[in-house]
């Protein structure tokens, strides 16, 4: 019984970890149909930007969620002003030149810091589950993940920000008619995903560790578990990560962590053929 709580924590776990890792880029992707390739780098930048702030003498739980986020946010909106802004409604464009800025992070964070290993200590120990000890780190996350994505949401649905930002993106016109801005909008919504990927990333550098192509090894999970969800920001984002997380945890258990990575693979494909639209395509139809 123990054991299979044990397995139970890890699936949501993971679960928690596949939907914090992409929400950054489902807000961008979700609402300005912006495929920013550089968000492996964003997550990366967050992590650097904790580690930065925490050798500096800055708590860790600041760095990691306050420094970390405001940091990138700042790149963000600064990369959506010098290349985004020229770009929107070119998706091949914008790919090429987010693949390019991802290229020259990565070149550059290496000549900073090194091609070497850094990081920090996951906090909170260990938690006993009868013979077995899993991460306090780990149920953390889970928690704030969860309050993350209600966040969101909240903000989304019912402030006027999140108002403003719907409407623009659906009739910008109509918002600039309005008195809005559309280009402030723009600017604020990629520096939000901005943010969120700069804070998944300082979150996961205790238990990843940190080098410059970090983001490699997290960008095609990302990528997968948004177009999987489909349009739908929050419930596909959540509904991807449920499916995709337990096929990865119980292929890794069963059998290698190797394999487990190609269950996810192979149910993504197998997902994106039966549900071409995604998952909110077919299912959570007018949810956000």
């Amino acid at each position: 019984m123990d054991l299979v709580l044990v397995i139970l924590l890890q699936i949501v776990t993971s679960v928690a970890m596949l939907a914090l890792i992409s929400l950054g880029l489902a807000v961008i992707f979700g609402m300005m149909r912006v495929i920013n390739l550089a968000h492996g780098e964003f997550l990366m930048l967050g992590a650097y930007a904790a580690i930065l702030a925490t050798s500096r003498g800055i708590n860790l739980w600041i760095s990691m969620l306050i420094v970390a986020p405001v940091s990138v946010a700042i790149i963000g909106v600064v990369v959506e002003r010098l290349i985004i802004r020229r770009l929107y409604g070119r998706m091949i464009d914008t790919m090429l030149a987010t693949w390019g800025l991802s290229l020259a992070l990565i070149g550059l964070v290496t000549m900073i810091f090194g091609n070497t290993n850094s990081g920090f200590s996951a906090p909170l120990g260990s938690v006993a589950i009868g013979g077995f000890r899993v991460s306090g780190y780990e149920l953390f996350l889970i928690v704030f993940t969860l309050a993350l994505l209600a966040a969101v949401y909240a903000v989304i649905r019912f402030t006027r920000l999140g108002l403003i930002a719907r409407g623009t993106m659906q009739n910008p016109d109509m918002a600039a008619a309005l008195g809005i801005d559309p280009s402030k909008v723009y600017a604020v919504t990629f520096a939000i995903g901005a943010a969120l990927s700069g804070l998944a990333g300082a979150l996961i550098a205790p238990l990843s560790g940190v080098v410059p192509t970090m983001g490699t090894a997290y960008i095609a999970k990302a990528f997968i578990t948004v177009i999987t969800g489909g349009a739908s920001i929050l419930a596909g984002t959540l509904s991807a990560s449920g499916l995709l997380g337990t096929v990865n945890t119980l292929g890794s258990f069963l059998t290698t962590p190797v394999l487990g990575e190609v269950a996810l693979l192979a149910a993504a494909i197998v997902l994106l053929r039966l549900l071409p639209r995604g998952i909110t395509g077919r299912f959570l139809r007018g949810s956000l």
